[in-house]
């Protein structure tokens, strides 16, 4: 490991200086942001140009639920480009100005006044991490609120009250910390005493670390926000248990969550390991059983309220026939593959990294070197470059599962009630159908509603 470490030092010597680590870093976030702004720019100009439906959706989609995510679309837009500007101006300022090292003094000077006058690194970093966090939740927090209470109100999403958001945030923080901090101060511990291998216990912490959270999250964390309650017995969950057992699916409970008081949007997913997997329906998902009578549908579209929100029974079956082939294809398993082998290199990267004095003293460390504060700059800043290349190629593998999965519902015989659904789901959440190709494909996990209609086939 010496020897490596020595090698790498002289390959990076030349331009490894306090300066230029600065001035890299630097660079290459204003980088990054600008060519985001270049993306945003090109889709806000379809936002603002594509005032009518496209020929492939004439007939398909209402022009009435274009028009709206258009000017839904247009708002988060313009919002974007104001948050975007905002994050890149602090970060910018938490590199010039040494904020890191402010920070871990804070931490220290916080310890001093609960009685902590000679704390260890470990007690160090979880008040750091306590401190830091309060921190970036307070400067968050009124481009959060702005975002729930006048965008998201004013084209009909949040149902979330003053009250409800402020609880729900706090709780949100306290779990967060709760969770996060001993994660932290133990990746941190076994850094300190993991030798020259160390990054090779701190991947099997992390695996470990996310198995248990995969277990845990969906049954003790997830319900202290949202309220889950059992599928009633009906045709639907007869349908859905009838699915699962076409493929060997061990499904073991279906839920519906309360997601409606918090906001319209609507979702499905399923979790658990191995012979205890659980489905999980957003209420919002399901139509309300007034809306699947025509009358009432038509009435409601006469007074200008929302029609069809919600999908019917072989819709929702559809939508869950593509996640079920998310499952018999093996696409979680792939990810998680990919994504521990990129965290084993990361880690085997940052192990010839983190112990460079040059590194520390670039933001303000002359003395000490907090392994905490290392991490963060080398995988946030250092790594910048490959973690941006990562992600495009990752969202490229993603789109690659989704047409999979579609294509799986489609083998299944659901290919109407998807494309239906798809349709439906696309109006009830206001998403814009365009998209400019090139945002599309740096930004996009989940192919545009047009391309994923096209590789369903027309059904008549």
């Amino acid at each position: 490991m010496d020897i490596i470490h020595s090698k790498l030092a002289q390959a990076v010597h030349v331009f490894w200086t306090e300066n230029n680590i600065l001035i890299g870093v630097l660079a290459t976030t204003w980088i990054f942001f600008l060519w985001e702004l270049y993306l945003a720019y090109r889709q806000h100009r379809i936002y603002s140009s594509a005032t009518s439906l496209p020929p492939e959706l004439v007939g398909v989609m209402d022009p009435k639920a274009f028009a709206k995510a258009r000017l839904y679309q247009l708002d988060k837009s313009t919002f974007n480009f104001i948050s975007m500007t905002w994050d890149q101006i602090l970060s910018t300022l938490v590199l010039c100005y040494m904020v890191h090292h402010w920070l871990w003094e804070a931490s220290r000077q916080a310890l001093g006044i609960v009685g902590v006058h000679s704390p260890n690194e470990i007690t160090q970093t979880s008040m750091f991490i306590l401190v830091g966090s309060l921190l970036s939740s307070l400067i968050s927090l009124p481009l959060s609120i702005y975002s729930t209470f006048v965008i998201e109100a004013r084209h009909g999403f949040n149902k979330q009250t003053p009250g409800f958001y402020a609880v729900d945030k706090l709780k949100k923080f306290v779990v967060t910390q709760a969770l996060m901090n001993p994660i932290l101060c133990g990746v941190v511990y076994i850094i300190m005493v993991g030798g020259d291998y160390f990054f090779f216990y701190l991947w099997l912490f992390c695996v470990l670390v996310m198995l248990v959270l995969m277990t845990v999250y969906p049954d003790y964390i997830a319900p202290l926000f949202d309220k889950f309650t059992p599928l009633p017995e009906g045709q639907l969950k007869e349908e859905i248990e009838k699915m699962a057992a076409s493929i060997s699916f061990p499904l073991t409970k279906v839920y519906i969550v309360e997601g409606s008081k918090r906001s319209t949007h609507s979702n499905a997913y399923f979790y658990g390991f191995y012979k205890n997997k659980r489905i999980v329906l957003f209420d919002t998902l399901l139509a309300a059983p007034e809306e699947k009578d025509q009358s009432n549908q038509e009435e409601k579209s006469e007074e200008g309220k929302p029609k069809n929100l919600g999908c019917t029974n072989n819709e929702v079956l559809a939508v869950l026939g593509h996640e079920l082939g998310h499952w018999k294809l093996n696409h979680a398993v792939k990810n998680i593959i990919i994504s521990q082998s990129n965290l084993l290199l990361v880690f085997a990267l940052f192990s010839l990294l983190y112990q460079d004095q040059v590194l520390y003293r670039t933001f303000g460390f002359t003395r000490s070197k907090p392994i905490l504060i290392g991490l963060c700059i080398i995988i946030q800043h250092i790594f910048e470059i490959y973690n941006q290349l990562l992600s495009f190629l990752m969202g490229v593998l993603s789109r690659h599962f989704e047409f999979e999965a579609d294509r799986f519902a489609k083998n299944m015989h659901k290919a109407a009630d998807l494309r239906s659904a798809l349709i439906k789901l696309n109006e009830d959440n206001l998403s814009f159908p365009i998209y400019d190709w090139l945002y599309s494909a740096w930004h996009h996990s989940h192919p545009p509603l047009l391309s994923r209609l096209q590789a369903l086939g027309k059904v008549e």
